[in-house]
Parts: C-alpha cells; sequence; structure tokens
C-alpha cells in the first residue's frame, strides 16, 4: 500500500499534477494515520508524525512522490459581518463558547448552530448563510505552527 508522509501546502505545488483527491470536511481532515480512498480509486496510508488540519488544496505526497489533493468539503456555515471593532466582539463572544471559527476576507465563519446564530443577530451581527469548505482556526495550544513542517 503507498504512504503519504508529507504534506505540501496549497501554495507549493501545482494542483494539476495530482493523481486523485480525497474530499473531506473539517473534522474529517484532522488526521494523523487512517487509510484514505482517493475518488479516482487511489488507495494509501496517511502516516505522519503527529495529527495536523490538513487544509483545502493542500497535497498529500506519496511514496512514489505522486500528490493527492485534499479537497475540503463544503459545509453548511455562517459567515459574520461587521464594523472591524464589532467583529473582535464578536469574535471574542465565539471564542469563549469555544467554537471552531474561520476568518475569511475580513468576515468569520462558523458552523450553522441555531443558539450562537440568535447570540450573534442579537449582538448586532449581520449573518450570511453559505457552504464552503470550513479551515477553522487552529487553537492556540495546537502547537502545530502552520502544519506543513515535515
Amino acid at each position: 500500500m503507498k504512504r503519504a508522509t508529507a504534506i505540501k501546502h496549497s501554495d507549493a505545488w501545482n494542483p494539476s499534477e495530482a493523481v486523485d483527491r480525497i474530499v473531506l470536511d473539517a473534522d474529517q481532515r484532522h488526521r494523523r494515520r487512517m487509510v484514505l480512498t482517493g475518488e479516482g480509486g487511489t488507495v494509501f496510508l496517511l502516516d505522519l508524525p503527529r495529527a495536523v488540519m490538513l487544509k483545502d488544496g493542500d497535497g498529500l505526497v506519496l511514496d512514489d512522490a505522486s500528490i493527492v489533493r485534499v479537497v475540503g468539503r463544503p459545509e453548511s456555515l455562517i459567515e459574520v459581518s461587521a464594523t472591524p471593532q464589532e467583529l473582535a466582539r464578536l469574535a471574542w463572544h465565539i471564542g469563549n463558547r469555544h467554537t471552531d471559527m474561520q476568518m475569511v476576507d475580513g468576515k468569520l465563519r462558523i458552523r450553522r448552530d441555531p443558539v450562537l446564530e440568535a447570540m450573534l443577530l442579537g449582538l448586532g451581527a449581520k449573518l450570511t448563510p453559505l457552504k464552503a469548505p470550513f479551515n477553522p482556526e487552529p487553537g492556540a495550544y495546537a502547537h502545530d505552527g502552520d502544519n506543513h513542517a515535515f
């Protein structure tokens, strides 16, 4: 069985070189070791030294030097908009609830959650539902750097 022991960051390789792709949501992309099967049938063992958060567009380098592209499965998200000062306050409230969050183009993204959505609306946020890959910010204690150090 082929093994993937290294990751190429999305801006460090050409996606047209991929031999296959795997489509995973954010939770499924936090991995260290497991057998994966690409959409084109490539079966391989993901075998990393520690668990990392694979990001949409990353490439998994197989032991034969071929690359399998990681694709983030679109998830049901809410995009949170506000002024920069208000956005900082909203981010604090989201973080205080230990909720995964992503920053994209000056806006916050979280998974759909009716309770959080009601709270954010009550705090004056503008909410826009969308479907998109979710790449949440790693926790401050993840000690994972940019997840691509090997």
